[in-house]
């Protein structure tokens, strides 16, 4: 329950300057003082509790609470933020108890202030979703500051308002990297003079869409008149100057899952490493060699540049004759996770990078990488950039469908905020869909569970256990449109 007295007071006719304010995470003497105050207000001033406001989420050690400070660090007052459900914290959470002390109203702002500090937090700790329920007479205040009202209430009695902060996270992160796709892409796609090609004014004919008929968007391309498939894809230089042996490794990684999502099988790769010195594009080199040796996949050329900003792009080529592609899904099918839990967060890279794969042996990975070949689901796509929540959104859109995802049927992790993993790239998840009940998915090295539907409304949806439907992306993530 997030509760505010009313912050009301008579006007005054000088406006002074506010004290200096800050806002820290409540030290056990900052506590008690809070927990003091919130009895003054909600069981003194205002009745709604008869002796002690304090319930379960106060004994919860994942509880944070957050305290205002005025200029002799005097505690000013206070809220908390907790995950909602018991047990495993899936990115749900919650604010309340949000009390000012009665001497410090009139200074005005620090319920304000303490509820922005309490969205900062949350959204520094992987929450996808953050309520809160609001007496009647905060909800101006919640408005202002961007709550959204979702419904009503009452507790111990008084009437409130259910709110919610709208959190954009995984709309941002595909806007980011996805969501351009369509437009940079374009050219591949659009009609063009045949005369282009032989014969001044003939009429236009449109250029082959990129992945063929039935595979757009897909993480590798099916190569024409042959059992071959392709993928590629670059790293960032960031990567490549900070960590090159791990930004080799992830070049062969990233490529052999492309082609893997495709069913097929990795049978070769080609390197272009650009580095400023030779030791540098060795140091890549080094990264992609033992990547070679443990998916057992050779690198069979490439391209080498010295006195150049780093860089590394890797192409893998894999064989099938039956692509699995990733626009297969249908309204009514299931969607699987299956992912490899084990392993940690690269260092440098926490809550952005899953290091499953650098202590894998070869016999896991090249199981892992069959998957999807020895399933054959009707679509999948391996998790990429836009974590689980944006390529089940990719999925989707080349499927003709959305997508609602069961936020707590996602396996994750112990060491992982959910809304971390849900939004991370892992060292290996595959995203597959089929008809109910059909799914074949699975591995030894793996988790496999249902995690949610394809529907016929666009975009996806984060379902919570409360049956709360939360829209996590409101379109297309690629605009490259269905297969």
């Amino acid at each position: 329950m997030l509760d505010i007295p009313l912050l009301s007071g008579p006007p005054r006719p000088v406006r002074r300057r506010p004290a200096p304010l800050r806002i820290e995470i409540a030290d056990p003497a900052q506590r008690a003082e809070y927990l003091r105050i919130r009895r003054e207000v909600f069981v003194r001033e205002q009745g709604i509790f008869a002796a002690d406001d304090r319930d379960r989420v106060d004994e919860d050690p994942r509880t944070v609470v957050l305290v205002a400070l005025g200029p002799e660090g005097e505690v000013l007052g206070g809220v908390r933020v907790a995950p909602v459900p018991e047990g495993r914290d899936i990115g749900w959470w919650s604010g309340s108890r949000l009390a000012v002390r009665r001497g410090a109203r009139r200074a005005g702002g620090i319920g304000s202030a303490l509820v922005r500090e309490a969205c900062s937090t949350i959204a520094g700790l992987g929450v996808l979703r953050f309520d809160a329920t609001v007496q009647l007479g905060a909800a101006v205040l919640f408005d202002h500051l961007g709550w959204q009202r979702v419904g009503t209430t009452t507790v111990q009695g008084v009437p409130h308002l259910l709110m919610q902060w709208p959190i954009d996270r995984v709309q941002r992160l595909v806007t980011g990297t996805k969501s351009a796709l369509g437009g940079v892409l374009e050219p591949f796609g659009r009609a063009v003079p045949a005369g282009a090609a032989g014969g001044p004014g003939a009429a236009r004919r449109p250029r082959p869409q990129l992945g063929g008929d039935g595979f757009v968007g897909d993480d590798a391309a099916p190569v024409p008149g042959a059992d071959l498939v392709a993928a590629c894809d670059a790293i960032l230089p960031a990567m490549v100057d900070r960590d090159p042996e791990w930004a080799g490794w992830c070049g062969v990684l990233v490529n052999v899952h492309d082609v893997a999502a495709m069913g097929a099988e990795p049978v070769g790769l080609l390197d272009a490493i650009g580095a400023r010195t030779v030791r540098e594009a060795r140091r890549v080199a080094e990264g992609i060699a033992e990547a070679s040796r443990a998916w057992a996949v050779p690198v069979i050329g490439g391209h080498t540049q010295f006195g150049v900003d780093p860089s590394l792009s890797v192409t893998a080529i894999g064989r099938t004759a039956r692509p699995v592609p990733g626009g297969g899904g249908r309204p009514g099918h299931d969607l699987h996770l299956t992912a490899d839990l084990h392993g940690a967060w690269r260092p440098g890279y926490e809550g952005q990078q899953w290091d499953s794969s650098s202590t894998r042996t070869p016999e896991a990975l090249q199981d892992l990488a069959g998957t999807v070949r020895r399933a054959r689901p009707a679509a999948a796509k391996d998790v990429s950039m836009g974590g689980i929540i944006g390529t089940a959104g990719m999925l989707a859109e080349a499927s003709g469908t959305g997508a609602v995802l069961d936020v707590a049927a996602v396996p994750a992790p112990g060491a992982a905020a959910h809304g971390d993993w849900l939004t991370c790239f892992p060292g290996f998840g595959m995203l597959t869909a089929d008809p109910r009940g059909a799914s074949r998915m699975g591995s030894r090295f793996a988790t496999t569970a249902r995690i949610g539907t394809l529907d016929t409304r666009p975009g996806v949806r984060l379902r919570w256990p409360d049956g709360v439907e939360t829209t996590a992306l409101d379109a297309a993530v690629t605009g490259l449109g269905t297969a």
